[in-house]
C-alpha cells in the first residue's frame, strides 16, 4: 500500500502524457510518439514543475518501467536477428568505446576537469549514461556533485540527440539499420537511443535497441577494470590492499535476460499473431511513458549550475563518438 502511494501519483501522471504524446506521435509520424513523450514531459516540467509528490512514480517509470518496455520489445525479435545484429555492430561499438575513453581522458586533461568528474562523463558517454554512471560511480567513490554533474551532462545531450539525430539520419540519407547502428553507439541512455531510433522507424527502433543492449553489457568488464583499478590504487598509496565498493550483481544488467528470454519465446514461435501484435503496441506505449517520465526529470536550471567545462567536455566526447560511428560505417561501406 505504501508502495502505491508514493509511485501511482507519478506513474499517472507519465500515463497521461504518453497517452497526449501518442496521439501527437499519429498525428506526425516522422517525429513520433517517443519525441512528443520527452517534449511533454520537459515542457510540464519546465512551466509548472515537478512535483515532489509525484517524483517518486516519476522515477519508477523513468528507470523500472523503461526496463519492462525494452522486454517487451523483445517478444517481436528472433534470438537469430540479435545474434545478428550484435555481431555486425560489435566492431563500430568496441571503436566508439575506445574513442569515447581517449578522447574524454585527452580533453579532460586539457581542459582541468577533475579525474573522478573526467572518468564518469566517459563511461556515461562510451556505454550507457546514468545506467553506467551510476555502476561506476561508487567504484570511483565519487563525490555526489560528481555523480550530478555527469549525469545532468550526459541528460542533456541526450535530449538533443533525440531532436536532432532522427531528422539528420533523413537528411543524410541513411538506411534502417545505418541509423539504427547510429543510434545505438552514438546517443549515450538507452532511452534516448530508443526514442531517438523509433521516431526514425519501427525497423531502425529495433536494431538500434539490440545495439544499445549489447553495448549495455560492457558496464560489466569497463566496472571490473575501474574497480582492479582503483584497488591497485589505494594498495600502492596505502601499502595494504582495501576492499573496493564494487557489486557484480548490482551492475549486471537484468532486464537484457527478460529481453532475452521474450525473444526465445518469439524464436520458438510461443508468441504470435493478435498477442505478438498487442505486445508490440504494449512495448511501444511503455516506451513513450517512460520518456514522458524521462521528460518530467528534466531540471534545466540544474544543469546550468553545472558549469561550462563539464558540459564542454561531454560534448566534445559525443560529437567524436558520432562522427567516429559514422566514419566507421562509411568505411566498412555499410553507408
Amino acid at each position: 500500500m505504501n508502495w502505491l502511494k508514493k509511485n501511482i501519483p507519478g506513474i499517472s501522471i507519465s500515463f497521461v502524457l504518453a497517452l497526449a504524446a501518442s496521439w501527437f506521435g499519429n498525428q506526425f509520424p516522422v517525429i513520433g510518439g517517443p519525441v512528443f513523450g520527452i517534449l511533454l514531459g520537459i515542457l510540464v516540467s519546465s512551466f509548472l514543475g515537478s512535483p515532489q509528490w509525484a517524483s517518486e512514480g516519476v522515477r519508477f517509470t523513468s528507470k523500472k518501467i523503461l526496463q519492462w518496455a525494452i522486454i517487451v520489445l523483445g517478444s517481436g525479435l528472433s534470438l537469430a536477428q540479435i545474434w545478428k545484429t550484435g555481431l555486425d555492430s560489435l566492431y563500430v561499438m568496441l571503436l566508439t568505446l575506445c574513442f569515447a575513453f581517449i578522447s574524454a581522458y585527452s580533453l579532460g586533461r586539457l581542459l582541468k576537469t577533475p579525474f573522478k568528474l573526467t572518468s564518469l562523463i566517459g563511461v556515461g558517454t562510451a556505454i550507457c549514461g546514468g545506467s553506467a554512471i551510476a555502476a561506476v560511480s561508487p567504484i570511483l567513490e565519487a563525490e555526489e556533485s560528481d555523480v550530478a554533474y555527469s549525469i545532468s551532462t550526459i541528460f542533456f545531450f541526450n535530449i538533443i540527440a533525440v531532436l536532432i539525430f532522427p531528422p539528420l539520419g533523413h537528411i543524410l540519407g541513411f538506411s534502417d539499420d545505418a541509423f539504427g547502428l547510429w543510434a545505438g553507439t552514438a546517443v549515450n541512455d538507452t532511452s534516448s537511443v530508443v526514442a531517438a531510433g523509433y521516431a526514425f522507424s519501427s525497423a531502425a527502433g529495433n536494431y538500434a535497441t539490440i545495439v544499445k543492449l549489447t553495448r549495455t553489457t560492457m558496464i560489466i568488464p569497463i566496472s571490473i577494470i575501474y574497480a582492479i583499478a582503483m584497488a591497485l590504487q589505494k594498495k600502492r598509496s596505502i601499502s595494504s590492499a582495501t576492499s573496493v565498493n564494487y557489486s557484480f550483481m548490482r551492475i549486471l544488467p537484468w532486464f537484457i535476460l527478460g529481453f532475452l528470454f521474450t525473444s526465445l519465446l518469439n524464436t520458438l514461435g510461443l508468441i504470435r499473431g493478435d498477442v505478438l501484435t498487442n505486445l508490440s503496441l504494449a512495448g511501444k506505449f511503455l516506451i513513450v511513458m517512460a520518456l514522458s517520465a524521462v521528460g518530467l526529470s528534466a531540471d534545466f536550471k540544474k544543469m546550468m549550475k553545472t558549469g561550462l567545462k563539464p558540459m564542454l567536455l561531454g560534448l566534445l566526447v559525443w560529437v567524436t563518438v558520432a562522427v567516429v560511428s559514422i566514419v566507421v560505417q562509411i568505411v566498412t561501406g555499410q553507408i
